[in-house]
């Protein structure tokens, strides 16, 4: 039996002018530490992850290209579900209420769904795997797929990538890197 359907709200990308100083501040006033740095797959230009979480790779990604005379915009919102029937339950519910743009997207890390709201704004619907690959990473999704076939093709994608491990081992890693930066003072 399947848990119930939810999203949650779990994290956001902001188009950036400065991508340092946005960094410094966020990392400054919400504890926040960059989990990895580089261009995007499907988005080029250069995006930085970054996370006060152990459990959580990233809360707030800042990426570049925000023109001096750019009003502020949104990135993507991102919304966290438990299942691959979720995903698609979330992907059925987007289409109907007049999303647009729809496209699935594998990270490694994560299984992702990405769509354009009404206003034209990206909307990320996503569920975690149980690996760690470094991101920027995406793969093609077809959500139409078993949901054993989408498992095994991710966990062959995640394994032959140098920077695999299992998630459990990135968060040891994280909270070792967190548990020092604390006891520097930082």
């Amino acid at each position: 039996m399947n848990p119930p359907y939810t999203a949650n709200l779990s994290h956001c990308g902001i188009f950036c002018r400065d991508l340092e100083v946005m960094k410094t501040f966020y990392t400054g006033v919400f504890d926040m530490q960059e989990t990895d740095r580089g261009e995007g797959v499907t988005f080029h230009f250069e995006i930085v992850f970054l996370s006060g979480r152990d459990d959580q790779h990233h809360q707030l990604a800042l990426a570049g290209g925000r023109s001096a005379d750019t009003p502020s915009t949104v990135m993507q919102l991102s919304f966290k579900v438990q299942t691959l029937d979720h995903l698609r339950e979330a992907r059925r519910r987007a289409l109907a209420l007049g999303a647009t743009k729809m496209r699935g997207l594998n990270h490694g890390n994560a299984i992702s769904i990405y769509c354009m709201d009404p206003e034209d704004n990206t909307v990320e619907i996503y569920l975690d795997t149980p690996w760690y690959v470094s991101q920027p990473h995406g793969d093609p999704l077809d959500l139409d797929q078993t949901d054993d076939a989408i498992w095994a093709q991710t966990e062959r994608v995640v394994r032959s990538d140098p920077s695999f491990m299992l998630m459990t081992e990135w968060t040891a890693r994280f909270a070792q890197r967190n548990a020092a930066l604390k006891a520097q003072g930082g």
